[in-house]
């Protein structure tokens, strides 16, 4: 075969198969009403691989522009003029537009639930380490949850009660519909295990752990893996 011929051949798999075309860059959408920020996601998603459909100043533009160019993932400021980024949030993923992970400060703690409510997928810290960022970014357009531990324990010790001895919570609507395996899965979620870990943990598939997650937050009435998380905090799941 001549040089020509052998530059314009497809490439082929060693048993003489086409090799598969490569997957699709994931895509994503930046929410933030600071024009620094968002440049400066835009560089570190973008050296990675990671292509920036659009970006958003505000809460009603991120909704526009998400429904508009339809992004894998929208990383959401939470406090933006105008629509902020809850509302925004909950727009978005009632129509089923995309996946939001939240950003964050620790001074926005009492947002953080209130963004899982609305049924993001999860959030970080804008002090977030690059690596980190990507890796949730992926993690999110995988159906898996991200939730920032820092931000997670903060949140929480906001939220808790002073319960008397002997307290017990009231049970969470639907934990009591839940199969044994899916209580496993549902306090999986609580630590903030991925699909892929869930699976090698209970030694089942990917997509088994995926249906099995679907069907819990069908079951709790959650948005979000991290809102079913949320709901059974103090739950007994063993």
């Amino acid at each position: 075969m001549s040089p020509q011929a052998r530059a314009s051949a497809p490439e082929t798999l060693r048993g003489g198969g086409p090799l598969p075309a490569p997957a699709p860059p994931l895509r994503v959408l930046l929410a933030d009403d600071h024009g620094m920020i968002r440049e400066g996601l835009r560089m570190i998603l973008e050296a990675h691989g990671i292509e920036v459909v659009g970006e958003a100043a505000d809460g009603a533009a991120a909704v526009r522009n998400a429904a508009a160019l339809r992004p894998d993932v929208v990383l959401m400021d939470l406090r933006m003029p105008g629509t902020d980024g809850v509302s925004a949030t909950r727009e978005i993923v009632g129509a089923r537009t995309a996946e939001v992970l939240a950003l964050t400060s620790f001074d926005e703690d009492e947002l953080v639930f209130a963004a899982i409510r609305a049924g993001a997928a999860g959030f970080l810290l804008k002090t977030t380490a690059a690596e980190e960022l990507v890796e949730a970014v992926r993690r999110v357009a995988g159906g898996d949850g991200v939730l920032d531990p820092r931000v997670t324990r903060r949140a929480l010790a906001a939220l808790a009660d002073v319960r008397p001895p002997g307290y017990d919570p009231d049970p969470v609507p639907g934990i009591a519909e839940l199969t044994a395996r899916e209580r496993e899965i549902l306090a999986s979620l609580r630590e903030g295990l991925s699909n892929a870990r869930i699976a090698a943990r209970l030694g089942i598939s990917v997509p088994t752990v995926k249906t099995h997650v679907s069907s819990v937050l069908v079951k709790l009435g959650a948005e979000s893996r991290a809102h079913a998380a949320a709901l059974a905090r103090d739950v007994p799941l063993g």
